[in-house]
């Protein structure tokens, strides 16, 4: 759970709403464009092209949420 309250999803232009259905993403709702943003460079970051796999980039995101004590 995000220490900063979540934006109720109807309360966020739908301009800048994005597929978050964990929820990980809404904590930018309090300004949805940032959070669209976000959601863009999550994506290029994690289906882009590059060097390492789709499961290598998994496992590092895993790797970096374990050591920062993430609960998600």
């Amino acid at each position: 759970m995000a220490y900063i309250s979540y934006v109720p999803e109807d309360s966020i232009p739908q301009e800048d709403r994005v597929p978050d259905h964990d929820h990980i993403l809404r904590v930018h709702g309090v300004h949805s464009r940032v959070m669209k943003l976000h959601f863009e460079l999550y994506r290029e970051l994690m289906y882009g092209k590059g060097p390492l796999s789709r499961l290598q980039r998994e496992r590092i995101a895993l790797a970096v949420s374990v050591r920062n004590h993430c609960l998600y």
